[in-house]
């Protein structure tokens, strides 16, 4: 068996002493240093987590923004196409508008050539009589004299 000398007493005392020392002034520091160390870790973790939360909070907002995005270029897409056909529906009715216009304008001015001509006819046609019924009675009609008469004759063929 062993028998405690001075020797071992020394050794057992100054393993002690240092057990102390380490104790006191070693180990408080590296537990707080690794404690630390735990600490940032758990942060970087949980901040990568948060990141990744976010970014896909990110993602789903960007998708929604982009899918209101498209429906709002749809919904201004179908409300052009729909101004651009009243715009050309309401071009057809007003050209359809003038076109009717432009044919009574037409019209009215075939009526009222119409009316001319026929008067013009008409003189002529009187003249053409009283040249005819010179010419029957060898005689000459003057025109002048007889104004009221040849148009009373015009009125006459005009309404036969």
């Amino acid at each position: 068996m062993l028998e405690p000398n001075a020797t071992f007493i020394g050794q057992i005392v100054v393993f002690l002493i240092l057990l102390w020392f380490l104790a006191k002034f070693v180990v408080p520091p590296l537990t707080r240093m690794n404690a630390e160390r735990q600490r940032k870790i758990a942060e970087g973790l949980a901040a990568a987590e948060r990141g990744q939360k976010e970014l896909q909070e990110a993602s789903a907002r960007a998708n929604d923004v982009l899918r209101e995005a498209r429906e709002r270029a749809r919904q201004v897409e179908e409300q052009a196409a729909r101004r651009s056909s009243e715009t050309v529906e309401a071009a057809k009715q007003i050209a359809h508008g003038e076109g009717a216009r432009i044919v009574e304008a037409a019209r009215a001015e075939a009526g009222n050539e119409t009316l001319r001509v026929r008067e013009q006819l008409r003189r002529d046609f009187g003249a053409l009589v009283v040249q005819g019924a010179a010419r029957l009675l060898e005689r000459e009609v003057d025109p002048k004299t007889h104004a009221q008469l040849l148009e009373q004759l015009a009125n006459d063929i005009a309404r036969s």
